[in-house]
């Protein structure tokens, strides 16, 4: 550098960045940004006031102008890690948040040592929409510092987000557990331990891991939810079954036989119907598997699931699915918006029986395609109430004589839910008389409504 700056004495210069400075510490923002920018004009430390300068600014709530200021360092030092983490900071502030995972994206590149740099790239990805790489990102944080209590639950909720609860509660299903078992165990004894497997929807792997334990040796699963898939590859090769199972993070749908599946399947696993059966996408995985991942002649569990109900009364499920009256208004037009389903659990939710069981869908989940379905259906009442809607449990067919039920009758302790699918309001019903009800599904939802709401012909039928 020159003894003169832009024709100024580099002292004069000198005394003015520390003017500037003195300003800066003692909260004189306006100040401070006059000197600093007299500095930058004398071309005098420009990397050394840029960032003072774009601080000020900032503090005065010109974001803009410092971002530009951060830009003005970032075009003689592109890899300059305060500026990038700096102007990403403000960026996020200002709800860009796709800018600002680039600054993030890149300082994290330059430092990956760096747990704050870490940190807010993992927020910035939470807030995106983009969880799952939002929990790697935290996971890098608690590895770098393991007491990050932010971190930690950062992860946690996120993950909770992502993961479905009824996970833990499945697994803790010891009759659920054995009926999958008994059923891999004779597929196995019917098509060989060398036999290949592909299990939809691994979750934790325990099915995978059953058929491991029967001796299987080809087994492909997959998971839709990658961070799920993770932790279940963990746990296969923690229970030593990691050379016997693969464990692929990847919907079923974007599996390929010859790439991620050596051929064909002989037996498919899922385990993936929900509680109203069909939420999970059942029909679409199913068919596509048939059509492209497993077998002619594959075993198929389930082969079959049958959606069962009665209707019932109940004031306590009432309370939660109509209202008609509250603090002395009708607010009872509330109820186009009330929800279709609830969940409930056997003898945990109090309510009374007003017709016998009866079958609502029933669906052969080896067949190629499925139609959706739509049927009238007379149900005899057994008992007088006033009927809120129709408890809804399944009936699940393994293979061969192996069944698996979670009828409220002996079922309310596993992780398989029963669910009323609320009427559209309340409905008187009298012993001996008979209630019309408009049964089926739409391929993805069950379908329980009085009748009057047909759209189409439909099969009429008496139970």
């Amino acid at each position: 550098m020159n003894d003169e700056t832009a024709g100024k004495p580099v002292n004069s210069t000198r005394l003015t960045l520390e003017r500037a400075m003195q300003f800066h510490g003692a909260g004189n923002w306006e100040r401070a940004e006059q000197h600093y920018l007299e500095v930058l004009l004398d071309d005098y430390r420009s990397t050394d006031v840029l960032p003072l300068l774009a601080s000020v600014v900032a503090n005065r709530g010109h974001i803009d102008r410092a971002i530009y200021y951060w830009d003005t360092l970032l075009s003689i030092e592109p890899h300059h890690l305060n500026a990038l983490a700096a102007k990403g900071g403000l960026l996020y502030r200002t709800g860009r948040l796709t800018d600002a995972l680039s600054c993030f994206e890149i300082a994290a590149g330059l430092a990956p040592h760096d747990a704050l740099i870490r940190n807010n790239l993992a927020v910035a990805l939470a807030d995106s929409g983009r969880k799952d790489e939002a929990i790697i990102e935290f996971g890098h944080v608690l590895r770098l510092q393991p007491d990050n209590v932010n971190a930690y639950h950062q992860l946690r909720r996120l993950s909770s987000a992502i993961v479905p609860f009824w996970h833990i509660p499945m697994m803790n299903d010891t009759r659920r557990n054995d009926c999958f078992e008994l059923a891999i165990r004779r597929a196995l004894a019917i098509r060989g331990s060398s036999a290949q497997i592909l299990d939809i929807g691994t979750g934790s792997g325990l099915l995978s891991m059953m058929a491991a334990r029967e001796g299987a040796t080809n087994i492909v699963t997959c998971e839709a939810v990658p961070a799920i898939a993770r932790v279940a590859q963990e746990i296969v090769a923690e229970n030593g079954y990691d050379e016997q199972i693969t464990v692929i993070g990847r919907s079923s749908t974007g599996l390929f036989v010859g790439e991620d599946i050596p051929a064909k399947a002989d037996i498919l696993i899922s385990e993936i119907l929900s509680s109203d059966l069909l939420a999970e996408d059942v029909l679409s995985t199913f068919e596509d598997a048939r059509r492209r991942l497993i077998a002619e002649d594959a075993i198929v569990i389930p082969k079959a699931a049958t959606a069962m109900g009665c209707l019932v009364a109940s004031e306590t499920l009432a309370a939660y699915s109509h209202v008609k009256m509250a603090s002395g208004f009708d607010v009872s037009r509330f109820n186009s918006l009330a929800p279709l389903r609830l969940p409930i659990h056997g003898t945990m939710t109090e309510w009374s029986r007003l017709s016998n069981d009866f079958e609502i869908a029933s669906l052969d989940l080896t067949s190629a395609a499925h139609e959706p379905e739509l049927r009238a259906v007379s149900i005899p009442v057994i008992a007088s109430g006033t009927a809120v809607g129709v408890v809804q449990w399944m009936q699940v067919e393994l293979i061969d004589d192996i069944v698996f039920t979670n009828h409220p009758d002996g079922y309310h302790d596993g992780g398989w839910l029963q669910v009323l699918h609320v009427l559209p309001r309340p409905m008187p019903v009298e012993a001996g008389s008979v209630v019309d009800l408009l049964l089926g599904h739409d391929r993805s939802t069950l379908i329980v409504l009085p009748a009057g709401f047909a759209s189409q012909p439909i099969k009429n039928e008496l139970r």
